[in-house]
């Protein structure tokens, strides 16, 4: 008989009844009946109910055993009586009658309880993640993230892509987010720096020759976390195609995201093709670039119903002559709501910043009423009922901006009220395109125009529309990919020409000799001639967090850091040796805040 087990503790079912077996695992739970000891033994795979008599051999070293320490157990498996079955376990027909014991390992005092419902704060959480990880749902949230990975491997590999490593020491280079820097031992004064992403890696895949390209990406990003950010790492689903145009990238994709979400989930998945949103479109319909398709609300611009002969509402009025416009949210069936229902809204919209959020409600008989209504003649509420399709019980909610911050503050406005009037539909992953994004923006505070979302995207119209248009009419072949309003994934077709590359930054202030400095490396490859090639990247962490239906990104990894982008786990980030500092040639100068607060811990001790 091997050492440890026989069989795993979800294994045992009727057909082993009458047969010696040996398992192994964590002690779960135990349950003292007087003359009986029941312990459930844990792996894995499984739970298993073993029993021991009071008298037997082993009855005092079962009774001792502390919860999570780790024995293995020898015995006979028995049927359970027909009153004491257990039909939400796998082996909840059978136990296993203890007749050797042996404790590989003692456990402690647990800080935290892995049986059970409990909820315990982060910080104990991450600090005992080997435990944490031990608790039913950790268990069945990473299982399902390495199938899910697994997954999309097979289906990559089917489509003819191929899996390529790219470096993880490489150098530093300006991608929107901060670096994190490892100094070189053998460069004083050198640093390579962690990937942000493969971004210029799987591009010169692409240039080598190499045709479909993917890989499980680990990218590093020193960045404020959030529910659906890891601080510090993540993971994606990286690919670059060759001699592609957008579409070819979506028809790639849409497969493998589709076929995922309905392999590890019941509920209904958008079918393909995906839908595909203009960005403007987009900004103007749901207030945001990610929208939520769950949500049946489609905001409508009324700056000009408010500009009707009659319209007597002068704060509107005046805002738009200052060159504000106005978005109209619609509120299916909220005009049967009580009046504090309005001024909760009103409430929430000034400690976002608005002055307030006016609103028109209609009766049964389509009549407006509310604070504006009488400000609003019939002429212009029928404008407004035409652009946003209310009708009678509906109400709409007006926000009066700048066109920069009314998309924005009304798309929150629609998030808002898709809930509390609890309209989105409910079973579904509604997954969509964003596409025609503009190249350029205006800065707020210079007004000098910058690129709007990547700089690497390849013009719509190419030189020519550099040269002979309106910087900010110019749009890119640049694509989001969203599910239920989560971002999973920006993508381009790549800017792959120097020339268009080169007069593309110059129009955003990036002289010729800057952009050979920061990216000579893809220029120089370029030159050597580079097919036209597109990509995309889905997080990996993302996805998983939509399947497994958790609202924390946290909940799907097994390592995370916390908010602070701590390690509690491993004391990361640590101090180092001074022997190790030297070797490095570098030299630790801290804030001067915290110089000051090392200098009073000191004092304390």
């Amino acid at each position: 008989m091997h050492a440890y087990r026989t069989h795993t503790c979800g294994a045992l079912t009727l057909d082993d009844v009458g047969t010696e077996v040996r398992i192994s695992g964590w002690v779960h739970r135990k349950r003292d009946h007087g003359q009986l000891l029941f312990i459930d033994l844990r792996d894995h795979y499984g739970i298993t109910q073993c029993v021991v008599e009071e008298g037997e051999a082993h009855f005092g070293a079962a009774e001792d055993i502390r919860p999570e320490s780790v024995i293995t157990v020898t015995g006979k498996v028995v049927a359970r009586s027909e009153e004491t079955v257990n039909p939400r376990l796998p082996t909840g027909h059978i136990e296993v009658r203890i007749g050797d014991f042996d404790v590989q390992s003692n456990a402690e005092m647990l800080p935290m309880q892995v049986a059970g419902e409990q909820e315990f704060g982060e910080e104990t959480r991450l600090r005992y993640r080997f435990i944490d990880l031990r608790r039913e749902q950790m268990q069945r949230n990473i299982k399902l993230r390495g199938n899910i990975i697994a997954s999309i491997r097979r289906r990559m590999i089917d489509q003819g892509f191929t899996e390529y490593q790219t470096p993880i020491l490489t150098s530093s280079s300006p991608e929107g987010a901060r670096d994190f820097l490892v100094p070189s031992r053998m460069h004083p004064g050198k640093f390579y720096a962690l990937p942000q992403a493969p971004q210029q890696f799987k591009q010169l895949i692409m240039v080598a020759g190499f045709d479909r390209y993917f890989q499980i990406a680990p990218c590093f990003r020193d960045e404020d976390a959030r529910a659906d950010r890891s601080p510090g790492e993540f993971y994606q689903l990286d690919m670059e195609m060759s001699f592609v145009t957008q579409e070819d990238v979506f028809n790639a994709i849409e497969p493998v995201l589709h076929g995922v979400f309905e392999e590890f989930s019941d509920l209904k998945v958008t079918p393909l093709p995906f839908p595909r949103i203009p960005y403007r479109e987009a900004m103007l319909k749901y207030g945001t670039d990610k929208p939520d398709l769950r949500n049946p609300i489609e905001i409508a611009d009324v700056t000009d119903a408010f500009m009707l002969d009659g319209v007597e509402f002068k704060a509107f009025r005046n805002a738009i002559g200052d060159g504000a416009v106005v978005r109209a949210i619609p509120g299916p069936g909220a005009a049967s709501r009580p009046r504090s229902f309005f001024d909760k809204l009103n409430d929430w919209a000034r400690e976002e910043g608005a002055p307030g959020l006016g609103y028109i409600t209609f009766d049964d008989e389509g009549v407006g009423k509310g604070p504006i209504a009488k400000f609003v003649p019939e002429n212009a509420q029928a404008a407004i009922r035409e652009a946003t399709g209310v009708g009678p019980g509906d109400a709409v909610f007006f926000v009066c901006m700048k066109p920069n911050q009314a998309a924005p503050f009304a798309g929150n406005v629609r998030t808002r009220l898709g809930d509390e009037l609890d309209i989105l539909e409910k079973g579904v992953f509604k997954f969509c395109w964003t596409v025609d994004f503009p190249l350029y923006e205006l800065d707020d505070k210079t007004g000098e125009i910058e690129f709007s979302h990547n700089p690497f995207s390849m013009p719509q119209g190419g030189m020519e529309a550099l040269e002979t248009k309106d910087p900010l009419d110019i749009l890119a072949y640049q694509y989001d990919i969203v599910c239920n309003g989560v971002e999973l994934s920006s993508g381009a077709i790549r800017n792959h020409r120097p020339d268009i590359m080169i007069k593309a930054f110059g129009i955003a202030g990036y002289p010729p000799e800057v952009v050979e400095e920061q990216f000579g490396g893809m220029l120089r490859a370029f030159r050597f001639g580079a097919p036209p090639h597109g990509g995309i990247a889905p997080g990996i962490d993302r996805i998983v967090m939509l399947l497994a239906h958790e609202p924390n990104i946290r909940e799907v990894i097994l390592f995370p850091m916390n908010q602070q982008a701590e390690d509690l786990l491993m004391g990361a980030p640590g101090e180092v040796t001074e022997r190790q500092l030297k070797e490095l040639h570098i030299r630790v100068q801290l804030p001067p805040k915290l110089k000051e607060a090392e200098k009073s811990d000191a004092k304390t001790e």
